[in-house]
């Protein structure tokens, strides 16, 4: 059996929900009763923030090659980050990780791609709504990108890092969203929303948005991770 190697705590909340849909993913495909191996390297949330904030992506990047580096000493096979804003530098990373990396961002272009979107919309920090590691690999598909206007970055934004990296659930921010969400279906006929936050799936849910499909980036990771697994 794969071990999985996970760098979680970006945030915590999102963490411990890979591990769970990663160990019932795993358990509805294994019918012999087994469980997935997973190493999860919790790193600080806030020196990762700190960073991103100081536009210093080149030490981010150093410092996540030397966190997978502690993953492959304690015998994961395959590693992924378990939050959206870091994959800003995945690039970077994958070339110098010394184990194979699962993309979300890959993984939810997958999941886009099947289910015959064209237009979707992105919400998440203003790191992955303004970071562009979306739209370079969407674009190369035909699959445009639309993100918030400024204000209603900003909100996303404040709501994400105050609220949902916390685990306190509103629903007047979620009402907010999905104005948000109703208002890019009207002014850009978006299809889909991708929340590209791992957080964002705590309070939005496929259902939510009348005529948009909701994409949980988490979810799709996970069913390119049990791949990986299988």
């Amino acid at each position: 059996m794969k071990t999985v190697g996970i760098i979680g705590g970006i945030g915590p909340e999102s963490t411990i929900d890979y591990y769970r849909k990663i160990v019932s993913a795993y358990c509805e495909y294994d019918t012999y009763g087994n469980y997935p191996k997973i190493i999860i390297n919790s790193i600080n949330m806030s020196e990762m923030l700190n960073l991103l904030g100081a536009d210093r992506f080149d030490k981010i990047a150093d410092n996540l090659v030397v966190e997978f580096g502690k993953l492959a000493a304690a015998g994961a096979d395959f590693g992924l980050l378990a939050s959206n804003t870091p994959h800003i530098v995945f690039d970077k990373v994958r070339e110098f990780s010394p184990l194979p990396l699962i993309s979300i961002v890959e993984a939810t272009y997958n999941k886009v791609k099947e289910l015959g979107l064209k237009h979707v919309a992105l919400f998440g920090t203003k790191f992955t709504m303004n970071g562009g590691f979306y739209d370079q690999v969407f674009l190369q598909h035909n699959i445009q990108v639309f993100i918030p206007d400024d204000a209603d970055q900003s909100f996303i934004h404040e709501k994400y890092l105050a609220e949902l990296i916390k685990g306190n659930i509103l629903n007047d921010t979620k009402s907010k969203l999905l104005e948000i969400a109703s208002k890019m279906k009207k002014e850009h006929g978006i299809q889909g929303l991708i929340l590209g936050g791992t957080e964002l799936s705590l309070i939005l849910q496929n259902g939510d948005a009348p005529g948009v499909h909701i994409i949980d980036t988490t979810d799709a990771h996970v069913e390119s991770i049990l791949e990986a697994l299988k």
